[in-house]
């Protein structure tokens, strides 16, 4: 209980980055949701690492043009590396949904050289990279030692956007997510539902990679929205349930690696998929003990 009273107390040394690994455990599954229904959930493993790209390319430009960065502050670096991840995340989305609904080749097989491509891309242009010292390439693995107040403040206003967005428009994403031809049938705008479900998924992406690193990213955009599938009813179950559990599973999972001076994205991860795997057996084990219902 010790290290519990730490953590929350306001003089905590960490306490920023357990705000912010608490922020995008909470809004991450809100828009996995919406991949898991558009069964696009292989995207979502490529989608952070192609980011993670984005910031790598972005970071190593001004290396390519013969500018130095070295006066600049880390705000202006931090929207530098920003740029490049959203850039780089819109493009990727719009050019394999674009594929996806053409049904042409193996999605499987696209996603998941886009996935390994843009990982060794990464780790190659950060390596070369002497502004990675100051902890990018660290974060990309998943380390997160230090957040900014600058940096906190930012994430917390983008997914305050992301969440004001989604609470005017839940139904319609929803609609559109689920059942494209009832939307059609209902005269709603299909392709602009679509695009701004993108466009939110592939800011959400950026401000979680930036924030967390692909690795804590892709983790909490797939695999709470899996969990809660198992026993939400309603559509607004499965938002809640997802977010609940990305949530508290990102801050038992900094406890856990605090106490036990683990790294805190692969302990996230790792209770996760624990959570899933107990989640998963719970479910087969009712079903298998649920009386049958005569015929």
């Amino acid at each position: 209980m010790e290290t519990l009273r730490q953590i929350l107390s306001p003089d905590f040394l960490l306490r920023n980055s357990v705000y912010t690994s608490v922020l995008i455990g909470f809004a991450c599954p809100l828009v996995g949701v919406f991949l898991v229904l558009r069964r696009l959930i292989f995207m979502g493993v490529a989608l952070p690492q192609i980011s993670s790209t984005g910031v790598a390319v972005a970071l190593s430009l001004p290396l390519w043009l013969g500018l130095d960065l070295s006066g600049h502050d880390s705000q202006s670096t931090h929207m530098l590396a920003f740029a490049g991840s959203i850039v780089f995340t819109l493009m990727a989305i719009l050019v394999l949904a674009f594929l996806e609904r053409r049904g042409r080749g193996l999605p499987e097989g696209r996603l998941g050289t886009a996935y390994v491509v843009a990982a060794a891309l990464s780790i190659l242009l950060l390596s070369k990279n002497r502004y990675a010292e100051l902890g990018w390439l660290d974060l990309l693995k998943g380390e997160i030692i230090t957040v900014s107040n600058f940096d906190l403040t930012l994430t917390a206003i983008a997914l305050a956007l992301v969440l004001v967005v989604l609470g005017l428009f839940h139904k319609e994403l929803m609609l559109v997510s689920f059942d494209r031809t009832l939307a059609a049938t209902l005269r709603k705008n299909v392709v602009f539902w679509d695009a701004l479900t993108y466009l939110l998924i592939g800011f959400t992406v950026s401000m979680a990679v930036l924030s967390v690193g692909p690795l804590i990213s892709f983790g909490f955009l797939l695999i709470p929205p899996l969990t809660a599938h198992l026993f939400a009813r309603t559509m607004r179950q499965f938002t809640i349930f997802a977010s609940v559990i990305g949530g508290v599973a990102s801050f038992l999972g900094f406890w856990i690696a605090y106490q036990w001076d683990l790294p805190v994205g692969p302990t996230d991860v790792v209770l996760l998929g624990i959570i899933y795997a107990l989640s998963f057996a719970v479910k087969k084990t009712t079903l298998l003990f649920r009386p049958k219902s005569p015929v």
